[in-house]
């Protein structure tokens, strides 16, 4: 840790927790934006209706009530009926997470070639080679190695996901 500080400045150091730092803060005014269209009357909280008018209106989204008021309910963490900003956050945060899911298992079947679950050396280099990337099946070995988790060889979904979504 000592030669970590004095091998760089410690302005150096925490550029990449100030850019943390930043694109969180950013992410929130954004869910602010959002959160503010959908709370129409202005008073902190989303009610049914209210998701129920902007989803109509801003995507051509129509939900019945029943189905807002379940919406809701699955991320109403106060039991009000309503959504504070931090639920609306929760809620939006958590389709955007199955979002990326699915545009990941996505990537992963084309990787995964060989109907076996899992991206092998061979289904890696077939794919590269596809997108113009040459590599030896070492390379595509050492590639797999790397986010091998549990050491058997090839990558698995879960051990993609980690490769491809850094914490």
């Amino acid at each position: 840790m000592a030669f970590f500080l004095h091998s760089k400045t410690r302005k150096e150091a925490a550029a990449p927790l100030d850019s943390l730092a930043s694109e969180k803060i950013s992410d929130h005014r954004e869910f602010e934006k959002v959160f503010g269209q959908f709370d129409v009357d202005g008073d902190g909280k989303i009610s049914p209706a209210e998701l129920r008018l902007v989803m109509m209106r801003t995507i051509g989204e129509e939900l019945n009530l029943e189905e807002a008021e379940a919406v809701v309910r699955a991320a109403d963490k106060d039991g009000d009926g309503l959504l504070d900003l931090e639920e609306f956050v929760g809620l939006v945060g958590v389709e955007e997470k199955e979002e990326k899911e699915r545009e990941l298992r996505e990537a992963f079947g084309m990787y995964e070639m060989e109907g076996e679950g899992c991206i092998t050396a061979r289904s890696l280099k077939r794919m590269l080679s596809r997108l113009g990337e040459s590599r030896e099946l070492e390379e595509c070995q050492a590639m797999i190695c790397r986010f091998d988790l549990n050491g058997d060889g090839v990558l698995s979904f879960d051990e993609f996901k980690v490769m491809m979504m850094p914490s």
